[in-house]
């Protein structure tokens, strides 16, 4: 299946060397695709690891095992595969990623609970062994690789590959922080839709990591949707490899641990909004600003009512500034709101402002705004202090030539 970039894609930024990363792909042909569909990070003695996962109840065994793996705190190696996600596999499907764990910690001498494993792809299909093993044969045995190649190998109906860099300093110590990710349709915030990988060479104690990671969670990988549908692969993990130098990060309370949290926060926010806009089919980006409400956990439920609502997304496709579509998605969100109070607006020009259309509402900087291809919603609940935004995609022809063919 060859999908056309999307209108919506960003190119891939500069990317830092991270201390104590290798990265290595190679072809496993998990899928008949022509192409690298195996990735390698091996990681430096000491690393930490923090993770977040799908919320799902059917999740693959690479989830269940790194629910349990992320507990321990250390890593020494990720291989994610993509073409066949080895969900609803039952017995055989774990047997496959132990099988995976063992071979690759018996190549760098470590535990097998120190080795990660992701799968992404069709659902139901048992990862074939045999390939397993020569794939990741191939790759203990590749060269090293960039960020981008990476990326792409991670991929399945993206158009385009996905990273994000930041930097700190704490104290007088510069460290620097790499993540990519992978994601395009079968996106909604159970915890996080895709399979994203963060590295930074800082040093941070692995339940601290784990508490960043899983509050910028919250903020940025939580608050995306394409589709509404959560995949049963969906992982983001964190590794601190410490090959910096600084002194551990332990608490909030240590020198430096907000300039990382925000420098992890950016790029957590990064690959999130990456996600959406190579949201299947999408044409716009777009950005849903709710205030006003009962608290910020209300915010982002109403908000995500609007971004999930097919009415909405199909207006915004057709430049529809039909700000009636978002009254019901408010109205059925089943959260504290008040009619009489509600205001809408799109790219800063109101519409409605408490409970009415507006007397002198001019509807054509609203057209023009829809023109484009990142479009803002605000919506002004008058209830309380909460707010929250969300990013999702507009919803087209595209999305089910897509997913129609997605197996063939």
């Amino acid at each position: 299946m060859d999908l056309e970039r999307s209108p919506l894609a960003r190119a891939f930024p500069e990317m830092p060397a991270i201390s104590g990363v290798e990265l290595r792909v190679a072809r496993a042909r998990y899928k008949e695709w022509d192409r690298a569909d195996l990735t390698f990070a091996k990681l430096a003695e000491g690393t930490s690891v923090a993770g977040v996962f799908t919320k799902s109840a059917c999740a693959s065994s690479e989830v269940e095992l790194g629910r349990e793996q992320v507990k321990l705190g250390s890593a020494r190696a990720l291989i994610v595969n993509a073409g066949n996600s080895n969900a609803f596999t039952g017995v055989r499907g774990r047997e496959a990623v132990e099988q995976i764990m063992a071979q690759v910690a018996d190549a760098l001498g470590c535990k097998p609970s120190e080795v990660l494993v992701s799968s992404t792809g069709v659902i139901g299909v048992p990862l074939p062994k045999d390939k397993a093993r020569a794939g990741i044969a191939a790759v203990l045995e590749a060269d090293t690789c960039s960020w981008e190649e990476a990326a792409s190998a991670i991929g399945t109906t993206d158009t385009f590959t996905k990273g994000s860099g930041a930097s700190a300093m704490l104290g007088e110590t510069r460290i620097e922080l790499a993540g990519i990710i992978k994601g395009s349709g079968m996106i909604a915030p159970d915890m996080a839709t895709m399979l994203g990988y963060i590295f930074t060479d800082a040093a941070v104690e692995p339940t601290f990591l784990q508490e960043m990671l899983s509050k910028a969670n919250d903020a940025t990988y939580s608050c995306i949707t394409v589709d509404g549908d959560t995949s049963t692969s969906d992982t983001v993990l964190a590794f601190a490899t410490g090959k910096a130098g600084n002194p551990p990060l332990a608490s909030w309370d240590a020198p430096g641990a907000d300039a990382f949290y925000a420098a992890l926060l950016q790029v957590c926010r990064d690959l999130a909004q990456l996600v959406v806009r190579d949201g299947e089919g999408a044409q716009k980006f777009i950005e849903i600003a709710v205030s006003g409400a009962d608290s910020d956990k209300s915010a982002r439920r109403v908000g995500l009512s609007i971004a999930n609502s097919p009415l909405v997304k199909t207006a915004i496709a057709g430049g529809d500034a039909n700000w009636g579509r978002v009254v019901m998605a408010v109205g059925k969100a089943g959260e504290p709101a008040d009619r009489d109070k509600l205001s809408i607006g799109f790219g800063g020009t109101w519409a409605a402002k408490d409970g009415q259309p507006l007397a002198d509402y001019d509807e054509a900087p609203v057209t023009k705004h829809l023109e484009g291809q990142d479009i803002r919603i605000d919506v002004d609940l008058g209830v309380g202090e909460g707010r929250a935004t969300v990013w999702t995609c507009d919803l087209t022809h595209g999305y089910i030539s897509i997913n129609a063919d997605y197996r063939s």
